[in-house]
């Protein structure tokens, strides 16, 4: 798969895990851990059917179990450090340090022998990251009591960050593989929601739709299309354009009539996209460059 295309397939998770929020909002009041089981669940139930009409899960036997266990790790990982986080300390705050992770992947990605993180990219970064802070942050103070929420929420970042990252060295395991990852985190979500939770199963059927959306879409699909771009696509450019995901998510619940419009939007918006233009540009030279054989 080429370049570009596997970058706008990566985009397309961005896009998914934009709708992450208004789904989820709608499959309240179902515990975090109990949401995540079933909607890994699903993930990973499509995943399996993907596997048996393509490689085959003969194919999968062969790849080693310090992938699969890698892949649950950071899957399962960020999203009980992710719930964690929202319980110890306020949403908009936790959200805002936790969404650290398209900066660090942009940062990161200068780790990677193949990857040149230019000045453009930083700058990129630091931009989308400035918008997503006036978005998630607009109206929140930062509270000393919920310092160990604070500290989850970093893990968080860290941990998604560096899964996304290191799954571009891992790039000889076929996408299928995160078919695995999702069945083994439901199974770990299962086993963690009977340990801290009560369980519970909500009646109305527009939380079982926003729990099978979840499932289907954020909670899915994004995962592998997130893997594909990880692997072969442009890692730096997808980390910088990561920062639309609040934005999008904001408009899709004003249009829902979860929340109110704001200036606050505006200005992240513009923010946002200024960082993804200026990155895009760099790696548009880049590419220019190397079909030419030199700097133009």
């Amino acid at each position: 798969m080429q370049k570009r295309r596997a970058t706008i397939v990566g985009f397309t998770a961005i896009l998914l895990w934009s709708f992450l929020a208004v789904f989820t909002v709608g499959s309240a009041p179902m515990p975090p851990l109990q949401l995540n089981a079933i909607c890994f669940a699903i993930s990973g139930f499509i995943g399996l059917i993907w596997v048996s009409r393509g490689i085959g899960f003969s194919a999968l036997r062969t790849v080693s179990w310090k992938i699969y266990a890698f892949g649950t790790l950071g899957l399962f990982g960020y999203h009980f450090l992710y719930f964690s986080a929202l319980r110890l300390a306020p949403p908009a705050e936790a959200g805002l340090i936790a969404y650290l992770w398209p900066l660090l992947i942009v940062l990161f990605s200068g780790l990677l022998p193949e990857e040149q993180l230019k000045r453009q990219h930083i700058v990129g970064a630091v931009l989308g990251f400035t918008g997503a802070a006036i978005l998630i942050g607009n109206g929140a103070s930062m509270s000393v009591t919920a310092l160990p929420g604070y500290a989850l929420a970093l893990a968080c970042a860290i941990t998604w960050s560096g899964y996304s990252v290191i799954s571009r060295k891992l790039g000889g395991a076929p996408t299928e593989t995160v078919a695995i990852f999702c069945v083994l985190t439901a199974l770990f979500s299962l086993i963690a929601h009977f340990a801290f939770e009560t369980t519970y199963w909500p009646s109305e059927p527009v939380t079982w739709l926003s729990i099978v959306a979840l499932g289907l879409g954020p909670v899915g699909i994004a995962f592998y299309t997130w893997d594909i771009g990880m692997k072969k696509g442009d890692i730096q450019l997808l980390g910088v354009t990561s920062y639309a995901a609040p934005v999008i998510s904001t408009c899709v619940l004003v249009l829902a009539g979860v929340t109110q419009a704001s200036w606050p939007l505006a200005v992240s918006a513009a923010l946002i996209t200024l960082g993804a233009v200026i990155a895009a540009r760099t790696n548009s030279r880049n590419t220019d460059s190397e079909l030419t054989g030199g700097d133009i």
